[in-house]
C-alpha cells in the first residue's frame, strides 16, 4: 500500500527548532512534486511549503528564512527544517506528494509552539 507517513512533530518552546520527515512507502515508481501545509484549529489548511518537480520551491511569507524543505531521492524522503519558531506555527502539519502519478496526503503530525 502506497503512503506517506510523518513523524518529528511535538511540543517546542518559542524560538526553538523541529525536523519533521515524511517517508513515501510502497510500490514507488515515481515521487514528484512534494511539499508541507499545515492546519491550525479553525482555519483553513495553508500551504507551508512546494518542491515542485520542475520549478523553484515556493515557501509561504510567514516562514521564509526559517523553514527548509529538503527531499533524499534516494530514500523517498521529504523533511521541513523549521526553526526559530513561534506560538502561531502550532498547526497539524502535512506531507503532499504524487507517488506514481498519484496525488498523496499524509496522515499529519501535530506541532505545538508555547510561549
Amino acid at each position: 500500500q502506497v503512503q506517506l507517513v510523518e513523524s518529528g512533530g511535538g511540543v517546542v518552546q518559542a524560538g526553538g527548532s523541529l525536523r519533521l520527515s515524511c517517508a513515501a512507502s510502497g510500490s514507488i515508481f515515481s515521487f514528484s512534486d512534494v511539499g508541507w501545509y499545515r492546519q491550525a484549529p479553525g482555519k483553513r489548511r495553508e500551504l507551508v511549503a512546494s518542491m515542485p518537480r520542475d520549478a523553484d520551491i515556493i515557501y509561504a511569507d510567514s516562514v521564509k528564512g526559517r523553514f527548509t524543505i529538503s527531499r533524499d531521492n534516494a530514500k523517498n524522503t521529504v523533511s521541513l527544517q523549521m526553526s526559530s519558531l513561534r506560538p502561531e506555527d502550532t498547526a497539524v502539519y502535512y506531507c503532499t506528494g504524487y507517488i506514481n502519478l498519484r496525488e498523496r496526503w499524509g496522515r499529519g503530525t501535530q506541532v505545538t509552539v508555547s510561549t
